[in-house]
């Protein structure tokens, strides 16, 4: 099968012929049709989060199961299928009390080491040579993944857009639902509206948010984000942020406020306008040992909440998602900008870091 693989964080993507993995018991071989373009990945790439290389990212994917490994059951080979990015292993104390987005064995094995959990992983190079997995390998023709994370997407659903729905939509939930806990009537702001924040925003508006302010220093996004279910927007190059926000909500601030970039300035940003008693949801991951500077004494006699956000639980929340696209409360395909080829990863993945890419890019692995 054809794979992009990540040799070293100094040179762009390379595609390379590699065996079909197989997968073993509680496991999943999907036949990829597509594997969203996401910025973590790209972090990985460029050395800002550790990860051992060469390897294979990419980890929010949408196919069609072509093999089951003994003991699966949920899925069967034909199946039209999603898979989530956290793969939870059921069995941890995270897992068991119901935090799967915390999974400790996905951490230790997949995002430490690159493998599954018996410690191997299921990609090697034609001479054998082992390659990383970084969840479940998206960005191939074929991924292997524990059957723990994945779900059956209904006929009515595009198969090939539905893959965002693993990492961006889900990670945009779990900020939403269940971290940021927005509640009918609150008011929202989203800095920085990129593939996740277009997400937080329907979501925001599917949860009754009564204001959403999208900010960002792009017209595009600002204009996506208002089809997205906006009510307001700012350019925060031409306007002071800050004032804007206070200005729209009478001088509150806002009852929760996403950060979706990953920069430590957008969260002093995020918590600046940020109302007493309010949410501050840091989901953009930023660079390893980026350290937040806020005024603590605001944070502390103001009651405001700073909290991290980590996608979501697998098999307590992908079910939802797809029961809210199935009908018609969210939509995957307006945040989608641009479908390519497999042989165009490596040029989008520059364009994404070039900040040229508008919601989210998707590779059409099986195209």
């Amino acid at each position: 099968m054809k794979a992009a693989v990540c040799v070293d964080t100094k040179s762009p993507l390379v595609l390379e012929d590699i065996p079909i993995p197989e997968p073993r018991e509680g496991e999943v071989l999907i036949h990829n049709t597509a594997c969203g373009v996401c910025h973590t990945d790209l972090h990985v790439m460029k050395g800002e989060v550790g990860f051992p290389l060469p390897g294979v990212l990419g980890h929010e994917v949408s196919g069609v199961v072509a093999e089951v490994g003994r003991g699966v059951t949920a899925v069967r080979p034909g199946d039209r299928v999603v898979g989530s990015f956290i793969m939870p292993c059921g069995w941890c104390e995270n897992c068991a009390r119901g935090m799967e987005d915390l999974c400790a064995t996905f951490f230790e094995y997949n995002r430490l080491r690159g493998t599954l959990y018996d410690g191997e992983t299921r990609l090697h190079r034609a001479n054998g040579e082992p390659l990383s997995m970084y969840s479940m390998g998206g960005l191939a023709e074929y991924s292997v993944t524990p059957a723990t994370a994945v779900f059956t997407l209904p006929e009515e659903l595009d198969l090939a857009d539905s893959a965002i729905l693993g990492c961006s939509l889900f990670t945009a939930y779990g900020a939403v639902r269940n971290v940021g806990d927005v509640r009918t009537g609150e008011s929202v702001a989203v800095v920085a509206v990129g593939g996740v924040g277009q997400n937080i925003v329907q979501l925001a508006a599917v949860s009754g948010a009564e204001s959403i302010i999208a900010v960002d220093v792009d017209e595009e996004k600002l204009a996506l984000a208002r089809r997205m279910g906006a009510t307001h927007t700012i350019n925060s190059r031409e306007v002071d942020a800050t004032e804007a926000v206070m200005e729209i909500t009478g001088g509150r601030g806002v009852d929760a406020a996403f950060e979706a970039l990953g920069s430590a300035a957008t969260t002093r940003q995020a918590t600046d306008i940020t109302r007493e008693g309010g949410r501050v949801v840091v989901v953009g991951i930023p660079p390893a040992g980026t350290v937040l500077d806020v005024d603590l004494a605001r944070v502390v006699r103001r009651k405001i909440q700073i909290k991290g956000s980590y996608g979501a639980r697998a098999r307590q929340d992908v079910p939802a998602l797809i029961r809210l696209l199935a009908a018609g409360r969210l939509d995957l395909s307006s945040v989608i900008s641009r479908r390519v080829g497999l042989e165009q990863a490596p040029e989008t993945y520059q364009a994404l870091d070039r900040g040229e890419v508008l919601g989210r890019a998707v590779v059409l692995t099986g195209a």
